[in-house]
């Protein structure tokens, strides 16, 4: 009997799909993704909700950018031009959609997309991705507007789209596309944050805006975001004042810190968030470790390294996956549920070398993958992207609350199986130390 190409790819899928589950997992995924997506004038884009054309989106949190860094991802997994092809018809768009981004934020606006630009063309080698990265620092630095102490884009100081974000991705800029002038301007943004801390009987602190009523020292939207920049502003121009801050901002979240079990689980909010605490990326250890890491490395003082593995603890002390918790709920992606867990244990392990952390990174990814669905679309993640809203339930695309962010980590977990250390990779977002 003749063998055909049919029964040939069969096979070969079979093969991949039971000798690397990872992969093919992520690649499921961008099939799932690719069903959705929109051919236009300018390029190609991705709607947030599949289901709804108008969810359509400049924003790295839930837009187009978070699907070209995945397919970028992709075709340096597997060499496949299709993905590459797929990236830079993203990227084309963002490029004419530039102009009417009016926020600067990294999760929210243009430095989301300039860093995306930037990894577009360290994968094409085409100047056009560059000059428009480029063209992301520039107008983020006209946008500026001088504020006590320095400079801001808005009232916001977060991770998300305030100045701590933007600043990141204008280090980023100076480092990656010797952009010097992105550097003073980050400089100038981190004066301004200085000034809006609020001292704390430990340390200092710094809430999301200072109109906001709420206090969410976590990583997203709090101190632990805004430490973090400083910490990394530190870590480029060597300015004393900035590692002070840093240091001032851990030491606060120590200070209200529960280390029960010698952990670290510090809570959602105040003054009515107490005693809720999160478990991801967003409001919990796995984003505040961040910051505790980036102080090991710029300090060299241990004593960092080790709350950064007492943040590890608490998330391991939890019961999940296995079990859901008031801040672990039906949700699977990167900002707040298993995605972003099973990320942070795995860079975990690639830099302790401790094999637990990447035992749970696994059991975490089975638990993510364990509630896929499966279809000839390909593999999406019906979820609740709101704790508050438990039956709001859609499957995304996009990087922090769909199949985008979730198809890089299945990605980084088959390089990391099969022991291939890539030599060219996606970057670290600008907010990510490991």
């Amino acid at each position: 009997m003749a063998i055909t190409a049919a029964v040939i790819a069969s096979f070969m899928f079979a093969s991949t799909a039971a000798e690397r589950p990872y992969l093919d997992a992520a690649l499921q995924a961008a099939k799932w993704i690719r069903s959705s997506a929109i051919r236009i004038d300018s390029g190609m884009v991705w709607p947030s909700d599949p289901r709804d054309a108008k969810t359509v989106n400049t924003s790295l949190y839930s837009g187009t950018p978070g699907v070209i860094l995945f397919f970028l991802e992709a075709y340096r997994s597997t060499d496949d031009q299709s993905y590459l092809k797929d990236a830079r018809a993203g990227a084309d768009h963002l490029l004419t959609a530039l102009a009417g981004v009016s926020e600067a934020g990294l999760y929210t606006g243009v430095s989301g997309i300039g860093f995306t630009l930037a990894e577009t063309f360290k994968a094409t080698g085409d100047a056009k991705y560059r000059d428009g990265a480029l063209r992301c620092a520039q107008l983020i630095r006209e946008r500026a507007v001088k504020a006590d102490g320095g400079i801001e884009w808005n009232d916001s100081t977060d991770i998300i789209s305030g100045s701590a974000g933007a600043g990141l991705f204008l280090l980023y800029a100076a480092r990656e596309l010797k952009d010097s002038a992105a550097r003073e301007t980050a400089v100038q943004a981190g004066r301004r944050l200085i000034a809006l801390g609020r001292p704390e009987a430990v340390g200092i602190n710094w809430r999301m805006s200072p109109k906001f009523p709420r206090s969410m020292p976590n990583f997203s939207h709090g101190t632990a975001g805004v430490a973090y920049f400083f910490a990394t502003l530190y870590s480029e121009t060597k300015k004393q004042e900035f590692l002070d801050a840093a240091i001032a901002g851990a030491n606060y979240l120590k200070s209200i810190a529960n280390t029960e079990g010698e952990g670290c689980l510090v809570f959602h909010h105040e003054p009515d968030g107490k005693d809720l605490y999160y478990l991801g990326w967003c409001h919990g250890p796995v984003g505040t470790a961040r910051l505790f890491y980036r102080l090991y490395q710029v300090t060299g003082d241990k004593v960092w390294m080790e709350w950064t593995e007492k943040s590890a603890r608490s998330v391991m002390a939890s019961g999940i996956p296995e079990k859901q918790t008031p801040g672990f709920w039906n949700n699977v992606s990167i900002c707040c549920g298993s995605a972003g867990v099973a990320e942070f244990f795995l860079n975990l392990s690639r830099v302790t070398r401790a094999s637990k952390y990447l035992e749970f990174s696994k059991r975490v990814t089975a638990q993510l993958l364990a509630k896929g669905t499966r279809d000839e679309t390909g593999l999406r993640w019906v979820q609740a992207e709101h704790r508050v809203k438990p039956d709001l339930l859609v499957a995304q695309t996009g990087y922090n609350q769909g199949a985008a962010g979730i198809g890089i980590l299945l990605l980084r977990l088959d390089a990391f199986q099969q022991s291939q250390q890539k030599k060219k990779s996606l970057g670290a977002l600008p907010d990510s130390p490991f």
